[in-house]
Order: C-alpha cells, then sequence, then structure tokens
C-alpha cells in the first residue's frame, strides 16, 4: 500500500540521513519514478524533503525534523517480539539491553495491540542452535565488535581449519554475523573478501587506523557473496548409494549439502541417492552408516571404500593383537609368582566359562 511505502520512506530517512533514490527503489522494490512520486506526496503533507544531484546526492529531511511514528500495525508489533534466543544478544553483551528495549516497546504500543504482542513473546521462541552440537568453545567478541563499531582495522592472530599454528592478518572488518550458533567475522584482506570463525581467533587487537572497506559494498553483500562460495562449491564427483529406508532420515540430516536431488523411492527396504562430494576420498564419510548404506557406483568409490574399510580393520586387528599379547606375558609373570588366575587343575577356584573382555 502507499501509506506504507511513504512510512517506510520515512523511517528510512529519518534513520540514515541522505539516501539515493535507486536505494530507496530497491529496498521497496518499486521504480525510480514512483520513489520522486512519493516524495511529493510526502511534501504536499507538510514533510520537509528534498531531493539533491549529483555523484552525492539523494533524498534527505531538512536537518532536524522528527516525527514520532507510533501507526503499528498488530503484525508488525507481533514481529517485534519474535526474537532469536538469547544467546545471539548475550554474546554480544545486549541482554539486558534487549529486554528493557523490548518493555519499552510494550509501553509504547497501541493497548489494542499489546495483548497480541505479549502472546507472541510467550508462544513462539526461534532457537538458532543445532541438535546435539556438543561443547562449542569459549568466544571472546568484546574486541571484534569494538573494531566493527569503532571501523577501525584489526590485528588477528587465526587458525585455519586442520591446522595447529596460527597466522597473522590485518582486516578490514565489515561486521559480524552469527549462523547456527557460531559466530564469524566478515572483513576484507587485502581488498578480497573472507570469513573468520571467531572460535579460532587466538587474538585480537583493534588499530588506530580507520578501516578501508570497498565503497558502496555492505555487509549483507559480502556475505551473500561468501555464503554461496561455501555451498554451491564445485562438486565434481558423482556418486549413486543406496541407504535403508530406516535409516534415510539419518543419512539427509547428516549428507543434505552432498545430495545432488531428493532420494528417490523404488519401493523395497532401499532408496536410491545421488550425491556430489568434492572429490573421490570424500566418500569415505560414508562409512559412518556402516551396513546401512552402500555406494553403487562408480567402481572407484567402492574402491576406495574397500581401501579405507581394509586400512581401518588392519588398524584395529593390529591393537588387538598387541593387547592380546601383553595379556600373555603377564598371565606368564602371574602364574611364574603362583598369584596368577586359577587354572582347571586347581578345583577350589573354578574358572569362568565366559569370554573375557580386552583390558
Amino acid at each position: 500500500m502507499k501509506s506504507d511505502r511513504l512510512l517506510s520512506i520515512l523511517l528510512l530517512l529519518q534513520t540514515r540521513g541522505r539516501v539515493p533514490a535507486a536505494e530507496l527503489a530497491t529496498r521497496l522494490e518499486v521504480s525510480v519514478r514512483t520513489i520522486y512520486r512519493d516524495i511529493e506526496s510526502l511534501s504536499a503533507a507538510g514533510v520537509p524533503v528534498y531531493a539533491e544531484r549529483g555523484r552525492h546526492g539523494g533524498i534527505a529531511l531538512l536537518p532536524g525534523f522528527r516525527t514520532d511514528v507510533t501507526g503499528l500495525t498488530t503484525d508488525e508489533a507481533r514481529a517485534l517480539f519474535v526474537l532469536a534466543a538469547e544467546g545471539a544478544h548475550r554474546a554480544l553483551g545486549l541482554d539486558d539491553a534487549l529486554g528493557s528495549a523490548l518493555r519499552k516497546v510494550m509501553a509504547a504500543l497501541p493497548a489494542p495491540h499489546r495483548p497480541a504482542a505479549e502472546l507472541t513473546s510467550r508462544r513462539i521462541l526461534v532457537d538458532p542452535g543445532r541438535w546435539l552440537s556438543g561443547p562449542r568453545p569459549a568466544v571472546d567478541l568484546d574486541t571484534l565488535h569494538t573494531a566493527v563499531f569503532a571501523d577501525r582495522r584489526l590485528r588477528l592472530r587465526y587458525r585455519h581449519s586442520g591446522e595447529t599454528r596460527t597466522r597473522t592478518y590485518t582486516v578490514d572488518p565489515y561486521g559480524l554475523v552469527s549462523k547456527a550458533g557460531t559466530w564469524y567475522l566478515v572483513a576484507d584482506r587485502r581488498r578480497r573478501a573472507q570469513l573468520f570463525r571467531a572460535d579460532r581467533v587466538a587474538a585480537a587487537t583493534v588499530l588506530d587506523t580507520p578501516v578501508r572497506r570497498r565503497e558502496g559494498v555492505e555487509l549483507a553483500d559480502v556475505w551473500e557473496a561468501l555464503r554461496r562460495q561455501v555451498e554451491e562449491r564445485p562438486a565434481g564427483f558423482r556418486v549413486t548409494a543406496r541407504v535403508l529406508r530406516s535409516r534415510l532420515d539419518l543419512f539427509v540430516r547428516i549428507m543434505g549439502p552432498a545430495l545432488v536431488e531428493p532420494p528417490r523411492d523404488t519401493g523395497g527396504p532401499w532408496v536410491t541417492v545421488e550425491l556430489a562430494l568434492q572429490e573421490l576420498r570424500a566418500v569415505r564419510q560414508l562409512l559412518q552408516f556402516a551396513t546401512t548404506a552402500e555406494v553403487l557406483e562408480p567402481p572407484e568409490a567402492r574402491a576406495e571404500l574397500a581401501r579405507a574399510a581394509a586400512s581401518v580393520g588392519e588398524m584395529y586387528a593390529e591393537a588387538g593383537r598387541a593387547d592380546a599379547g601383553q595379556g600373555t606375558a603377564g598371565e606368564a609373570e602371574d602364574g611364574a609368582a603362583g598369584t596368577g588366575p586359577a587354572t582347571v587343575s586347581d578345583p577350589s577356584h573354578p574358572v569362568d566359562p565366559g569370554p573375557v573382555p580386552a583390558p
């Protein structure tokens, strides 16, 4: 509706100051011509709004103009109280501020909307954490948070996945992102966007140098590009497998990102799946499903799994032989000292016929 769009324009201008007409059009999903018509409507209604031409131009309100906007709809009031779990706010030190802000919003809501907003906060809970994610390392976001909001460069000592030593980088931060309970620093390193997991930052120092972000680039834009790089990496190795129907839900939950298409149900106890993996060795992750998943093709994938399974079997067989050797030597020593376990020839100490577990 036009009235909603006019209110949105007014709020954006109050929050952002000068905003290019093209950006307003993109945000509100209308044409630039429509934005200029809306500006004329605001001006006719007594709002001191004006447009400036040129490279650094845009649409703005006269300095000092403010308006109290209390025209929230019921759905908008409810939306304010559908909030993520408190963990994200707590990590940023905003837990108390969040509670205070919500109380103030509740007090400012029109009386007819308060019951719906209060009920929403009690009936809807969003928990972004994963199931059974295990213990997570402590994350100190204070320094990263300071650099992001102070627009300063950061010097990081950072450990990459699979490495034991840290590396030192100087980066230009765009902001922090929480995804599935994991915090990431999004930053440019040598003018190229990069992700840094906050729990792998060994040390961080805020520098006095102002941040050097690329002009016109926002956090949301950089995050979307990096997210696509992670999720849409080319996977050149295709695998066809079958999974027991009773284990299909677990298989999809673990291997879902590698699925090319939904599982094919051909009837019977097995379901066929198509996987796209990064490389041949990645097929080894299917060993975690033991005999409930079988690779059908290509042949080299089956051979790779056979080699991996044989290697694992040999490792445990060798450990078993070593354990058995130690047990035999210990029994011989005990027998020589006369303190070992009883034998069949000693009727006062019957032998337990059951299997003896390895120590």
